[in-house]
């Protein structure tokens, strides 16, 4: 059986958003345990990926990139990597997890408005539905998973600023670097965008890698939790987003943000540490049906498509 693009473009976004939602409690250690501190693991994230995409472009087909493009690449670069890691990463280290998964559920919202405005998408009663639902989903199941808040668990208003403006920014990403997605290979956008991210941050965070306590210690786990997030949560999902970014649309991939607490959860009812329960079943049904919606609404083609229709 043959996928259609759109159900690639799903397919890949889950497994994205799959590894997003594993690293988040590996990062949440490293950082609650002083291992790394969000500034050193940002310089690490750029760094690594940067190497690493440039590398494998030695085996791939070149490609020219236009003067214009590689303005747009470093723009991404600093908002989709640099800014949002460094945003999210602080965050993280400031605010609870609960916090954090909730306040992601705003980066759909960001990407519909950002798109209706650089990309011309139009906001339908059927997108912004689907952006309501999913985002209930995803609070209903943060906030009935975690009834009772934990001592070192509480917000801080600077943190859950930090993780607001990351979404933010992913979405300004995610919106200007769609129509280079269908021009260059996933290999040369991100390993121009990274490139961009590393430089800039290099001179503010490479004393922060070298004093990290995690390269002074000799357990093997952290080093392979930090694997994890260079291997995984950065070069492969991030190689993965321009293909999705290919077969749907900004406001689709962003919406994708509202599963990472389900994920969690999945992980936890796996491991034995949490249940499943009707409230779970109910959180995923209007995340999954507010994927849908978005998924289903009109796009800014489908609109030119049925105007020439008309007519015609």
């Amino acid at each position: 059986m043959t996928l259609s693009q759109k159900q690639q473009g799903h397919i890949i976004m889950l497994v994205v958003m799959t590894v997003f939602g594993l690293n988040i409690p590996i990062n949440k250690y490293l950082y609650s345990t002083g291992l790394l501190t969000p500034i050193a693991m940002t310089m690490l994230r750029m760094g690594f990926a940067a190497i690493a995409f440039w590398i494998v472009s030695l085996f791939t087909k070149k490609e020219k990139v236009d003067r214009r493009d590689l303005l747009i690449l470093c723009i991404g670069g600093i908002s989709g990597m640099l800014i949002n890691q460094s945003l999210f990463a602080y965050g993280l280290g400031q605010t609870s997890s609960v916090d954090a998964s909730i306040i992601t559920t705003s980066g759909p919202l960001f990407a519909m408005i950002l798109a209706a405005v650089l990309l011309k998408e139009p906001i339908t009663f059927k997108k912004a539905g689907g952006v309501l639902l999913g985002g209930l989903g995803a609070i209903f199941l943060v906030y009935t998973s975690n009834q009772v808040v934990t001592a070192g668990q509480g917000s801080a208003l600077a943190g859950d600023i930090a993780v607001l403006s990351a979404q933010l920014f992913y979405a300004f990403y995610l919106v200007i670097t769609r129509p280079l997605s269908t021009k260059y290979s996933p290999i040369t956008m991100m390993k121009w965008m990274f490139l961009f991210a590393a430089l800039i941050n290099l001179p503010v965070s490479y004393d922060a890698v070298f004093a990290a306590p995690l390269f002074h210690q000799p357990d093997v786990i952290p080093y392979l939790m930090l694997s994890f997030t260079l291997l995984g949560a950065t070069f492969f999902t991030y190689m993965m987003i321009p293909l999705a970014q290919r077969r749907i649309r900004p406001t689709t991939i962003s919406m994708y943000n509202n599963m990472q607490p389900l994920i969690a959860s999945g992980v936890a009812i796996y491991m034995g540490m949490d249940r499943f329960t009707f409230e779970k079943l109910l959180a995923a049904i209007l995340i999954f049906g507010g994927v849908y919606l978005v998924t289903a609404s009109k796009s800014r083609a489908d609109v030119e498509r049925e105007s020439k229709t008309e007519q015609s």
